[in-house]
């Protein structure tokens, strides 16, 4: 779980792909615009989806075949691909966002500075790049930019000022300029936030934080440190967040250091497979990948992308 390997993606990262959850679509709903379909843009003749794997004990599967899946995009099965092999990712880009608002209890504050703490053992290479920022009021904080391996961040966050609204999709926002101001090729783009869900003063939409992020071809894996977690319309905006992104949703009791160690796993077993895109009268091509034999696998990626003649570079250039 803490080894580095040379020849992995974002499994999930995929240029394009949906595997979201039932259940947290249908809580969605109920609770709302928040959680409005977002529009995500790109323009490619060859789509690239970066996806990873996972067992019924949601494990990671890292030795699939061609024929062990099929992908469906906008209702079409693709017979044909131009490309399937390992991504070949090798260092990370991640952001860790804080939840420091007024409706984040005190007892969780301090698991979340506990993970902070066990953050810095986390099997890091020496190439990534770690940022922190938190959150809370009207404000967005830098904690630690692109350096955080080494540092006391849970020291720091203990010292950071905290109440107020919650500004979740302006972090998000800001999340994502960070990462794209230091994306290259062969870096992996992540989000990390611990937060419970609930925003309540941002200026950013839901649906203009979501699409951002996918411009930026970022995982995002959501850390539900609410009281209890997955019974509240934040859960859900959470669990979709990490579903359509390809990445995962964790509650803070079950997450701890684990959550950098997932991810680093995750990109391990990640596999990209590329193919021609279908013509199609509508922009948006939604795409799924199922299993074909083991019916128990369920497939990480992306939820879907738009085609767009105007623009002539894919949204997922990785």
């Amino acid at each position: 779980m803490g080894k580095r390997f040379g020849h992995f993606a974002l499994t999930w990262f995929i240029a394009m792909i949906p595997c979201a959850c039932g259940a947290a679509s249908a809580a969605a709903e109920d609770g709302a615009e928040v959680l409005a379909k977002p529009t995500y843009r790109s323009a490619v003749s060859e789509v690239r989806l970066v996806f990873f794997a996972t067992d019924e004990q949601n494990h990671n599967v890292g030795d699939l075949q061609k024929n062990d899946f099929a992908v469906v995009d906008n209702e079409r099965v693709i017979r044909e691909f131009r490309g399937f092999a390992r991504a070949n990712l090798t260092r990370l880009n991640v952001v860790v966002l804080i939840d420091a608002s007024e409706s984040v209890l005190p007892q969780v504050r301090s698991e979340i500075a506990d993970t902070l703490q066990l953050m810095a053992q986390s099997s890091w290479s020496s190439d990534d790049n770690i940022s922190v920022l938190s959150f809370s009021g009207m404000d967005v904080q830098v904690v630690c930019r692109d350096d955080c391996r080494e540092v006391d961040e849970a020291s720091r966050f203990e010292s950071l000022p905290r109440g107020g609204a919650t500004p979740l999709f302006d972090a998000l926002q800001a999340a994502t300029k960070l990462l794209a101001q230091r994306a290259q090729p062969d870096r992996w783009p992540v989000i990390v936030v611990f937060s419970d869900g609930e925003d309540t003063i941002s200026r950013t939409s839901f649906a203009q934080a979501l699409q951002n992020i996918l411009v930026a071809g970022a995982q995002v894996y959501a850390v539900d440190v609410a009281t209890p977690a997955g019974q509240s319309k934040g859960s859900a905006t959470l669990q979709k967040i990490a579903d359509d992104t390809g990445g995962r949703y964790l509650r803070i009791g079950d997450a701890g250091a684990g959550v950098f160690e997932q991810f680093i796993e995750d990109l391990h077993s990640a596999q990209v497979v590329t193919y021609v895109s279908p013509e199609s009268h509508s922009d948006f091509h939604s795409v799924r990948i199922y299993p074909t034999h083991n019916l128990n696998l369920r497939f990480h990626s992306r939820r879907g992308y738009y085609r767009d003649s105007d623009r002539a570079s894919s949204e997922d250039t990785r």
